[in-house]
């Protein structure tokens, strides 16, 4: 079974570490959160996201306890999670002004 690192207990994502993820691995979390096993639904590089559970689309995708984008769709648990499925808020002029966590200012 591979290894995904969950960085906070408030993320819904979690990295790929150790080695790269092809479809149909079997993977554990450690690091927050440790009690978690699922399926890679994709191959996912060294380094990448991997969904810790269902996100609907427009949902924050939550990384380091804070956000890191938006999904642009559905995500199922274990689909790769980049810029393919997720859009980030960040630097983004045509935006309101948002805080890290989603929270209007």
């Amino acid at each position: 079974m591979k290894t995904i690192f969950v960085i906070d207990a408030s993320d819904n994502v979690a990295t790929v570490v150790v080695a790269p993820l092809q479809r149909g691995d079997a993977v554990r979390t450690n690091g927050r959160i440790t009690d978690r096993q699922l399926t890679a639904l994709d191959d996912i590089a060294y380094g990448h996201k991997i969904a810790l559970q269902p996100i609907e689309r427009g949902a924050t995708v939550q990384k380091y306890g804070l956000s890191i984008g938006r999904a642009t769709r559905e995500i199922q648990a274990g689909e790769h999670v980049h810029t393919h499925n997720v859009e980030s808020e960040r630097g983004r002029g045509d935006l309101r002004s948002e805080t890290a966590k989603g929270e209007t200012r």
